[in-house]
C-alpha cells in the first residue's frame, strides 16, 4: 500500500531524512521507533504532504501512485490518513460537526438521520460521546485528545494511517484504552484479555498503518507486523518490533547501529 523509496527530505535547508527506503503492504501495522529528533515525525509529514517538508530526492508511492508531489488534500482523498502527536484545538466548530464533515467526504451540508446514529455509532465505541458537543479538543485530556483524534480517523474511513506517538501524553490508566481503540481502527480484533490478537484472515484487516513511538509502550495494546529503527535520519535496522523493543530497552537505541540482535 505504501513504499518509500530512498527518500531524502529537508526541512528549512537543512536535510533531515537522508535516503529512506521501507513498504508497508496491505493490511500491516508497522512500527517506526527511535531517539527523539531521529527525524520519525518528518517522515510521517513528509508522506501526508504537509508544507515545509521538501522532497530532494526519492518518492513516495500510494496504491501503486507516485503522490511525491501531490498536494496534502489530494492525498487524504486518495485514502491517506493522520493522526498528530499533539493534536491542536479547533475553535469555532463542534467535534460532532467536524465528524460530520468527514463522514460526508469534506462537504459541508445539514447532517442527515444516517449521519447522525454514524456520529453516535462512532462516539459511542471510542469512549467519546461525553465531548461531542465541545470544541475539537478543546478541555480534553491527553488520552482524550487521542481517542477523538482516532475518531475522527475512522470518520474519514482511510486506507492507510499515520500514527505519530499515539501513546504520548497518555498516562498508564488510559493507554489499554488507546490501544483498543488502535486495533479497532486498523480492524484488527483482540482475545478478552484486549493483547492477544485474534486469530483472523489478513483480508479481514481493514486498513495499514505507519506508527511512530518513542517509548514503544504502544507496542503491548498494538498488535504490529513489522518494526524499524531510525537513527540520525536512516532506518538502522528492522525485523520483529517486540524483539528489537527488547533490546532497545536492553541497550538503549544507541547499540541499535551495531544490530545486537
Amino acid at each position: 500500500m505504501l513504499k518509500v523509496e530512498n527518500l531524502k527530505v529537508e526541512v528549512e535547508g537543512k536535510e533531515i531524512l537522508h535516503g529512506v527506503s521501507l513498504e508497508v503492504p496491505d493490511g500491516e501495522v508497522h512500527v517506526l521507533m527511535g531517539p527523539n529528533g531521529s527525524g520519525k515525525s518528518t517522515l510521517l509529514m513528509a508522506i501526508m504532504g504537509f508544507s515545509g517538508y521538501r522532497v530532494t530526492e526519492g518518492r513516495i508511492l500510494f496504491n501503486g501512485e507516485d503522490i511525491t508531489d501531490l498536494p496534502l488534500h489530494e492525498r487524504a482523498r486518495r485514502g491517506l490518513g493522520i493522526a498528530f502527536q499533539r493534536p491542536p484545538v479547533v475553535k469555532g466548530i463542534k467535534t460532532r460537526h467536524l465528524l460530520g464533515i468527514c463522514l460526508n467526504k469534506g462537504e459541508i451540508k445539514p447532517l442527515t438521520k444516517d449521519t447522525k446514529e454514524k456520529i453516535e455509532a462512532l462516539a459511542e465505541e471510542m469512549n467519546c460521546k461525553p465531548f461531542l458537543d465541545r470544541e475539537v479538543n478543546a478541555g480534553l485530556s491527553g488520552g482524550e485528545v487521542k481517542r477523538s483524534e482516532l475518531m475522527q480517523l475512522l470518520a474519514q474511513d482511510p486506507k492507510m494511517v499515520l500514527l505519530d506517538e499515539p501513546e504520548s501524553g497518555v498516562d498508564l490508566e488510559n493507554i489499554a484504552l488507546l490501544g483498543k481503540a488502535i486495533n479497532s481502527l486498523l480492524g484488527r480484533g483482540l482475545e478478552p484479555n484486549g493483547i492477544t490478537p485474534l486469530k483472523e484472515k489478513k483480508e479481514r484487516r481493514k486498513r495499514s498503518a505507519l506508527v511512530i513511538t518513542h517509548t514503544g509502550h504502544i507496542l503491548n495494546y498494538l498488535f504490529s507486523d513489522r518494526g524499524y529503527v531510525m537513527m540520525k535520519g536512516r532506518i538502522v535496522c528492522q525485523g520483529n518490533p517486540r524483539e528489537i523493543l527488547r533490546t532497545v530497552e536492553k541497550y538503549g537505541y544507541q547499540e541499535c547501529v551495531k544490530c545486537l540482535r
